[in-house]
């Protein structure tokens, strides 16, 4: 065979199964109307953009337009009625030079410990308490949460009753029963802070108790079957079983307790007005006296933007922190 015919041979040879098999495949093309966007009409995602439209018209306005306003004022002195004077950082500036700031600061992380230490256990301690009852669970529940319906200031204002210095206030009232008061709650430095904790303490534990309640009923019961069965008590169930259940519930509460007692300000504004001797004056209670007392907005808005900075690079670092453990 000469070179010519092997060159031939080898043209006219079949190809091996391999090729004739990828030649075979079938090439995948998309029907037409099944792109992204033909999908997302087809699955009402108009009508889904439609209803939640109003939420994010109403979000845009009164969320994100006062954020960025607040970016502009915070380098801006204004009175909202001659022309703004752009002042750069001088807000700023003078925020940090504020005697008050200080005792500002440190009354708000007073108070913030307090809330802690008196209110953070107490929702965790009835949850479970609630759960353990059968037949007056619900009602129990209701009772729990009635001081979270009424309005703050109502709440706020009560308790202020409750608070009179007089020997006629209900809790010097309960005092003199047993020989002791009067008592100035609201009047003395040393009380007025643990007092207004208390409050907002009886305020607020309604809601939490409700999420720990809800968190409660989603632990598996066989749990705690076998924990009875081991002879485990109700600390010892409490203990091993319910918090290591309700581990990632409780360090997320404790995070929005944080941010939320970082923004106290109708306690002890409806209360106390900041006193005695600015012991109760939060962060707060000072961006309010710069701004409506003072008619200064642009180191109002500072101070805001410091407290918002603030609180998210706590946030981060809290939600860092605890990564493992919220697992």
């Amino acid at each position: 065979m000469t070179v010519q015919d092997a060159r031939l041979v080898a043209h006219t040879a079949p190809p091996p199964p391999a090729a004739v098999a990828k030649c075979a495949r079938p090439t995948r093309t998309r029907p037409a109307g099944t792109g992204p966007l033909r999908r997302w009409v087809r699955r009402d995602g108009p009508g889904m953009l439609l209803f939640a439209l109003p939420m994010m018209i109403s979000f845009a306005v009164f969320g994100w337009w006062p954020i960025l306003r607040s970016l502009v004022l915070s380098v801006q002195h204004t009175n909202f009625v001659g022309p703004a004077e752009w002042v750069g950082l001088d807000n700023f500036a003078r925020v940090l030079a504020d005697p008050q700031l200080g005792t500002a600061v440190l009354n708000t992380a007073w108070y913030t410990l307090l809330a802690i230490v008196i209110g953070f256990p107490l929702p965790v301690l009835l949850a479970v308490f609630i759960a353990e009852l059968r037949r007056t669970r619900t009602i129990a529940s209701v009772f729990a949460y009635i001081p979270v319906i009424l309005p703050p200031v109502v709440s706020v204002l009560l308790w202020k009753q409750f608070y009179d210095p007089s020997a006629n206030g209900l809790f010097n009232t309960m005092l003199g029963w047993v020989g002791l008061g009067p008592v100035p709650w609201l009047q003395n430095a040393l009380l007025a802070m643990p007092s207004i904790v208390v409050q907002a303490t009886w305020a607020g534990f309604g809601g939490t108790t409700v999420i720990y309640l809800a968190a409660l009923m989603a632990v598996p019961p066989e749990l705690y079957e076998a924990a009875e069965v081991d002879g485990a008590r109700v600390l010892r169930r409490f203990w091993h079983i319910t918090l290591p259940q309700l581990r990632t519930v409780i360090l997320f509460m404790l995070l929005l307790q944080v941010i939320g007692t970082f923004q106290v300000f109708t306690e002890p504004y409806v209360m106390t007005g900041g006193g005695p001797n600015n012991s109760t004056t939060t962060i707060l209670m000072l961006i309010f006296r710069y701004a409506f007392v003072s008619g200064d907005y642009g180191k109002a808005t500072a101070l805001s933007l410091m407290l918002a900075v603030f609180l998210c690079l706590m946030s981060a670092l809290y939600l860092w922190l605890t990564r493992k453990w919220a697992k």
